[in-house]
C-alpha cells in the first residue's frame, strides 16, 4: 500500500511540474475567456519556439485593473510559458525570474525593463532560484539536474552537476559561502559557492525534496519533502535534528523567520503551518483560507507578515503575529506558481502559469494593517537607509517617533536619515536628543545602552587627535590652493572646521561604540594632504614678506611668481588642497624656525601627498636625458627633495609632465628611475625606497660627493636621519666635520674614514670637502672564495689557534669615538720601517713615496706633505704608522647589506656567549667564525697614514690616492698583534 501510495505521489508531483496552459484549465473555474486565453497561449507557444528569445526581451507592460483599488498593480509577459519562480535582489531595484523555457531573466523594477539578454544554459525547465547576499550571484536550478551559479555582472557561470534528477529549490546561506540544493532524487547537498566542492549531502528519506532554507546564522537547514515531512539539520556536522509530520501532502515551500525561532511550511493541502523550529511543536492553529494548493511562500525581512500564492488564482497576505489575513485577497487571472516579497517590504511580485509577472504596491495595505505598530516602520526606514533612499527612511523614522515618542530608536533612525539629506545641524540635534534619551531612561537596561553608542562630542576629539597627528609632520604654513592664501597652524584647522568636509566627516558615522578611527584617519589625512615644491632656487624667487596676506593668483604672474602661481595650481588641479614651497613659506630671516624647518624637511617631504619637481632648464621638447643633466640633478638639497617623498612627479618649463610620462608616481616609471640611477649612482631600490639611517654611510656619502650643497646640515638630516645645529658663521668643513662625528658616535661605523683628497680642519682623519667620499669602497670576498680560504685554513692547526687568539684580542677593543675632537681610534697597527721619494710626482705639489712596512707589501704613496725619509740604516726619531681601522662590524663578518646596529646596540667587550654573537648564531663549525677573521684581514684594505706627534698623538696624513695594501703573508696574519687605540688630532 506504501508503495503504491508513493508512486501516486510521485506520479501526481510529475504532472503538476510539467503542467501547461492546457492542463491548467481543467483545474480552474471554467469561464469561456479563460479557456479562449489557454488556447491561444498554447497556440502561440507552439509557434515561436525558435523565437521566444526575441519575444520575450519585447515583452510589453500591461496595466491591469485589480480587486483591491488599494493597490496599484502592473501586469507583464515575460516569459512564454510557465514562470516557475520569481527572486528580489537585495537591492530592491531587481528581479530574476525562471521558467519552463529553460531561460532566466533579469528586470529592472522601477522600469519594469529587461536589463540584458536572457541568460541561458539550462537545457531543461529552470524550477528554482536564489540570489546570493551580495547580489553578485544567482543559483538556478533546472529538470537536467544541473546547478548553474551566475557572475551578475560578468554573466559567466559555473557549473554543479551531482543531482541525477531535478533541481527543486535552491538557496544560498547568509554569508554567501554555501549554497544548499534539494532534489527529486531525495537528496539535500551543501555546497562551497567558490569552488564547487561537497561539503554535506543530506539523504531525506522523505521523497522527492521540494524546498530548502538556510536559517539566518547558517547553523541549520530546513527542507520539506513530497512525503509532507519537514526535517531541519545541523549544518555543521549533516546531523538530523528534528523530524516534523508536518502536512498531509507535499510541502512545496519552507521559510524561516529572521530570528531563526520559528519555521513556516506551505503545502499541497491547501494550508501554511508555523513551527518552533527548536522542538517542531506547530505554534497555533494551520492558516486555512486558500481552497487549492499553495505552490510558494515568502516572508518579509521584518519577519512581520508572509505571502502565499496558490492555484486558487490568488495570492495573500498574512500576518505573522495573529496569524491572521491582511487586508483583501490579490487575484490573479491564472494559478499562481511563484511569491516574491521585497526587501523594503512595498512590493509583491507573482508570477503565474501563463508566464506573467505581476508586480502589486502593498505598501498601503500594510500601512492600514500595521498603522500603530512603530517596529514595523522602524524597519521599513532601516531597509530604506540600506537603499538610500534618505527621505522615504526619514519620514517612517518621524512615523516611529509619532508613534513612540519615548522611543530612541526613531531619533536614530532619524540621524541616519538627515545624514543622508546632508542636514547635518538636524542630525547633530536628532543624535542629541536620542542620547539624552538613553541617558535619563528610567529603565536600567535602557540607560545600558548608552554604551552602545559615541557621543558628537567624542568624535569631534577623534577628529582633533586625528588633526594634530597628520599636522604633527606638516609644514607649519601652507598655501591654500582654493584660496591663495599662505595660512598658518591655526588657519588651516579653522579652514576644516568650516568646511562641508568636516560637517560630513563629524556627521558620517552611525554613532555606535566603539568609534572607528580609521575612517577620520583617512579623511583628514586627505583634507590636509600637501604638495611640497622642489626647484632650484633662482635671483627673484618670491618670498614670505611677498605672499603674507595677500592672495597668490593676484600677484603679477612675471617670472619665479608665476611659477609659482602655477605650482598651487597643478597641485589644486590634481586634487590637494594645501601647497609649499621652501622660498615663501619659511621666514629666512628667523633662525630658530629656520633651524626647526632645515630640521623637519626630510619628515615634510616624506609625509607628503605629493611632491612636484619643477625642471626650469628642460624644454618640453626634451628626451630621455635631460633630467639628468638638469640643474636640479647636481644640487645637495635635491637629493633630499627626491629621496624622501613617496610620490614623485617631474614637470619641464612648460609645466608639462617629463617625457609625457603620465603615471600616477614618476618612482614608479623605469625610464625616470634608470636615468636617475645612472645619473646620482643611487641604487634604484633606493631611489624608490629610500629611508634615513647609518646604514650604508660610505655609499650615501658617496651619494652626495657628486652634488653642489651650501650647508652640509642638509645632507646630514637628508641621507643620516641626524639633526645638526645650525651654527651661524661655521666653516663647511666644520660642518661636514660635525656630521662625520655624529655617524661614528651613533653607529661605530668607521668606513666614513675611507677617503681621498686633503684634511679637515676640525679632525685630521676627516675630510675637508664630501667630494672625497667619489671614490668606490673595496668589494667584499665573494662567499665561494671565503668558504674555499676556509677550508684550506681549517687544516692548519697553527692557524686555527691563532685565528682565536687574534679573535678574542679584536673582540675586546672598544668602540671608536670623538673626545674633545680628537678621534679615538682602535685599529690594527704597522709600523713604517722605510721611507724614500720615488722619482714619481711633479715635485711641487704632490710627492710620491716608496713605502716599506712591517708585515705589508710595500707600497708608494702620494700626498702633498713632504715626509721625512728614512730607512733602517738611516732613523728617525718621528714614528710612522699605516693603521687599519678596526671595524667592529668586522667580527660579524656579514655583508654590509645587514643593517648596522647603533653603537648603544652592541654588548660590552668580552661578554659575548659561546653560543652567538651580536645576535648571530655562531658557525656550528670549530674556530670557523674566527678563520672567517682571519681570511678577511689577509684581503687588500685601504689603510690611514699616521704621523706622531710631539705629544704622543697622531695627524693623518692625507693622500690624493686611496693607500691601499695588503699583508704580505699568512705569516703576518698570524703575527698581527700590534692591536691597540690611537688619538688622532
Amino acid at each position: 500500500m506504501s508503495g503504491l501510495l508513493n508512486f501516486v505521489r510521485r506520479a501526481y508531483l510529475a504532472v503538476i511540474k510539467h503542467a501547461i496552459p492546457k492542463r491548467t484549465q481543467s483545474i480552474q473555474t471554467t469561464q469561456s475567456v479563460q479557456t479562449t486565453q489557454s488556447a491561444q497561449t498554447t497556440q502561440s507557444e507552439a509557434q515561436t519556439t525558435q523565437q521566444s528569445a526575441q519575444t520575450t526581451q519585447s515583452a510589453q507592460a500591461i496595466q491591469s485593473a485589480q480587486t483591491t483599488k488599494s493597490a496599484p498593480t502592473q501586469t507583464m509577459r515575460v516569459h512564454m510559458k510557465k514562470m516557475s519562480i520569481v527572486v528580489f535582489f537585495k537591492d530592491g531595484r531587481r528581479i530574476v525570474t525562471a521558467s519552463k523555457h529553460k531561460t532566466l531573466q533579469i528586470w529592472d523594477v522601477e522600469k519594469r525593463e529587461l536589463m540584458g539578454d536572457p541568460l541561458e544554459g539550462h537545457s531543461d525547465w529552470v524550477v528554482s532560484l536564489a540570489v546570493s547576499p551580495d547580489d553578485r550571484r544567482i543559483a538556478s536550478g533546472g529538470g537536467d539536474g544541473a546547478i548553474l551559479i551566475w557572475d551578475v555582472d560578468s554573466r559567466h557561470r559555473m557549473v554543479f552537476k551531482l543531482h541525477t534528477q531535478w533541481v527543486s529549490s535552491v538557496c544560498f546561506s547568509s554569508d554567501g559561502k554555501r549554497l544548499a540544493s534539494g532534489s527529486e532524487d531525495e537528496t539535500v547537498i551543501m555546497w562551497n559557492v567558490e569552488t564547487g566542492a561537497v561539503l554535506s549531502t543530506f539523504q531525506s528519506f522523505q521523497g522527492s525534496v521540494l524546498s530548502v532554507a538556510f536559517s539566518s546564522d547558517g547553523l541549520k537547514l530546513a527542507s520539506g519533502g513530497s512525503y509532507g515531512t519537514v526535517r531541519i539539520w545541523s549544518t555543521d556536522n549533516a546531523e538530523l535534528l528534528l523530524n516534523i509530520d508536518a502536512h498531509q501532502y507535499w510541502v512545496f515551500s519552507v521559510v524561516w523567520s529572521p530570528d531563526g525561532q520559528q519555521l513556516v511550511s506551505a503545502s499541497h493541502d491547501k494550508t501554511f503551518k508555523f513551527w518552533d523550529s527548536s522542538n517542531g511543536t506547530q505554534i497555533g492553529q494551520p492558516c486555512t483560507s486558500h481552497t487549492s494548493s499553495i505552490k510558494s511562500l515568502a516572508i518579509s525581512s521584518d519577519g512581520s507578515f508572509i505571502a502565499t500564492a496558490s492555484d486558487d488564482k490568488t495570492v495573500r497576505l498574512w500576518s505573522t503575529n495573529s496569524h491572521q489575513q491582511i487586508g483583501q485577497t490579490f487575484e490573479h487571472t491564472a494559478p499562481v506558481f511563484c511569491v516574491a516579497i521585497s526587501p523594503s517590504g512595498e512590493l509583491l511580485a507573482g508570477g503565474d502559469c501563463y508566464g506573467n509577472l505581476q508586480l502589486r504596491s502593498i505598501e498601503s495595505t500594510l500601512s492600514a494593517a500595521f498603522g500603530t505598530d512603530s517596529s514595523y516602520f522602524a524597519h521599513r526606514s532601516k531597509v530604506k537607509l540600506g537603499q538610500k533612499l534618505y527621505e522615504k527612511a526619514l519620514s517612517d523614522a518621524e512615523k516611529v517617533i509619532e508613534l513612540n515618542p519615548l522611543s530612541y530608536l526613531g531619533y536614530e533612525l532619524k540621524h541616519a536619515a538627515l545624514r543622508g539629506v546632508q542636514h547635518y545641524d538636524e542630525a547633530f540635534e536628532a543624535i542629541t536628543i536620542m542620547l539624552s534619551m538613553l541617558n535619563d531612561a528610567p529603565d536600567p537596561q535602557i540607560r545600558q545602552l548608552r554604551r552602545q553608542y559615541v557621543s558628537p562630542s567624542e568624535v569631534k576629539d577623534a577628529i582633533r587627535q586625528a588633526i594634530d597627528a597628520q599636522l604633527k609632520n606638516a609644514p607649519l604654513r601652507l598655501i591654500n590652493t582654493f584660496t591663495g592664501r599662505l595660512c598658518n597652524r591655526d588657519a588651516q584647522i579653522d579652514a576644516f572646521t568650516e568646511s562641508t568636509e568636516y560637517k560630513e566627516l563629524l556627521h558620517s558615522f552611525d554613532m555606535h561604540a566603539p568609534l572607528q578611527t580609521e575612517p577620520i584617519k583617512g579623511a583628514v589625512a586627505k583634507y590636509f594632504g600637501w604638495v611640497m615644491l622642489s626647484h632650484r632656487w633662482e635671483s627673484d624667487e618670491p618670498l614670505l614678506h611677498n605672499i603674507e596676506d595677500r592672495n597668490v593668483y593676484d600677484l603679477d604672474p612675471v617670472g619665479t611668481t608665476g611659477h609659482l602661481q602655477k605650482f598651487c595650481k597643478v597641485a589644486h588641479d590634481a586634487g590637494h588642497r594645501w601647497a609649499w614651497s621652501d622660498t615663501c613659506c619659511i621666514d629666512q630671516n628667523e633662525h630658530v624656525g629656520l633651524e626647526e624647518s632645515v630640521h623637519s624637511m626630510f619628515t615634510w617631504y616624506h609625509f607628503s601627498a605629493l611632491t612636484i619637481v619643477y625642471l626650469s632648464d628642460v624644454l618640453s621638447s626634451s628626451m630621455s636625458g635631460a633630467l639628468a643633466n638638469s640643474a636640479w640633478n647636481t644640487r645637495g638639497r635635491t637629493i633630499l627633495e627626491f629621496l624622501a617623498p613617496e610620490i614623485v612627479l617631474f614637470y619641464q618649463e612648460d609645466w608639462t609632465l617629463y617625457l609625457d610620462e603620465r603615471s600616477r608616481n614618476h618612482k614608479k616609471s623605469v625610464a625616470i628611475t634608470q636615468e636617475l640611477e645612472r645619473s646620482t649612482s643611487i641604487n634604484t631600490q633606493a631611489l624608490v625606497a629610500f629611508r634615513p639611517g647609518m646604514r650604508d654611510a660610505r655609499e650615501k656619502l658617496r651619494w652626495a660627493s657628486n652634488r653642489k650643497t651650501t650647508r652640509e646640515e642638509d645632507i646630514a638630516y637628508s641621507l643620516f636621519g641626524v639633526y645638526l645645529p645650525v651654527v651661524h658663521g661655521e666653516k663647511r668643513q666644520d660642518a661636514l666635520g660635525r656630521l662625520l662625528q655624529e655617524i661614528i658616535a651613533h653607529s661605530g661605523d668607521i668606513t666614513v674614514l675611507d677617503w681621498v683628497g686633503q684634511s679637515s680642519s676640525f679632525n685630521s682623519c676627516l675630510p675637508a670637502e664630501i667630494s672625497s667620499y667619489k671614490a668606490l669602497p673595496l668589494a667584499p670576498l665573494s662567499e665561494h672564495d671565503m668558504q674555499m680560504s676556509i677550508s684550506t685554513l681549517q687544516k692548519n692547526i697553527v692557524a686555527v689557534e691563532s685565528a682565536l687568539n687574534l679573535y678574542t684580542t679584536l673582540e675586546n677593543l672598544g668602540l671608536p669615538h670623538f673626545a674633545n675632537g680628537r678621534l679615538q681610534l682602535p685599529c690594527i697597527a704597522f709600523p713604517l720601517t722605510e721611507v724614500k721619494q720615488s722619482p714619481g710626482g711633479d715635485g711641487a705639489k704632490n710627492f710620491t713615496y716608496e713605502v716599506k712596512a712591517d708585515g705589508l707589501r710595500d707600497l708608494l704613496i702620494t700626498t702633498e706633505d713632504k715626509l721625512v725619509q728614512f730607512s733602517p740604516a738611516k732613523h728617525t726619531e718621528q714614528t710612522f704608522l699605516l693603521v687599519r681601522p678596526w671595524n667592529r662590524y668586522d667580527l660579524r663578518l656579514i655583508n654590509s647589506a645587514g643593517e648596522m646596529q647603533s653603537v648603544e646596540d652592541w654588548p660590552e667587550p668580552g661578554s659575548l656567549s659561546n653560543d652567538t654573537f651580536g645576535g648571530y648564531p655562531r658557525h656550528t663549525e670549530p674556530a670557523t667564525r674566527e678563520l672567517r677573521l682571519i681570511v678577511h684581514l689577509e684581503q687588500p684594505f685601504r689603510a690611514l697614514l699616521l704621523a706622531q706627534q710631539l705629544g704622543g698623538e697622531y695627524k693623518r696624513i692625507a693622500s690624493d690616492k686611496n693607500i691601499t695594501t695588503q699583508v704580505r703573508d699568512m705569516a703576518s696574519v698570524n703575527n698581527m698583534m700590534d692591536i691597540r687605540t690611537l688619538e688622532i688630532l
